[in-house]
């Protein structure tokens, strides 16, 4: 895929949206130094380039029941194709995200779980996809959301 050329000003703007999704573009515009209007054009210009892909909550998963969250790395067997390994966790609630990596782990999976035993049920049940041969579950203890 080409690489989207942006100026200072977008790279501005999607700071400033990576902070707070829910701005508007009056007050985008002010901190840019731009009419609301001729903000919304940018935005609505990135949108459609697919730099931004769209818009999330972030949740408090602790209030929602899900406490335990966890990396889990997954190994298969050297003759496991890559779409193989993407269906190995597909269709569980638990999991947030998914990646494909190469080298060791093959694929490595974020999940969350209410409790430890949920989180054991979990990693029992990817285990028995049948075409795992090995996992590595890693305990997240804390977390820092990333700038920008």
């Amino acid at each position: 895929m080409p690489r989207t050329e942006l100026d200072a000003l977008d790279h501005r703007l999607l700071a400033l949206l990576v902070e707070d999704g829910r701005r508007s573009a009056s007050a985008l515009g002010r901190e840019v130094g731009l009419s609301p209007a001729a903000t919304a054009r940018r935005i609505d210009r990135l949108e459609r380039l697919g730099v931004i892909r769209g818009y999330r909550a972030v949740l408090d998963h602790a209030r929602l029941g899900s406490e335990i969250e966890a990396f889990v790395e997954l190994r298969f067997a050297g003759t496991t194709q890559v779409d193989d390994i993407e269906g190995a966790v597909a269709g569980m609630p638990e999991v947030v995200e998914a990646f494909t990596t190469a080298g060791d782990p093959d694929a490595l999976v974020r999940v969350r779980a209410s409790d430890l035993d949920h989180l054991k049920r979990v990693v029992d049940r990817i285990r028995r996809s049948g075409k795992v041969t090995g996992t590595k579950t890693l305990i997240v203890l804390g977390t820092r959301a990333a700038s920008g």
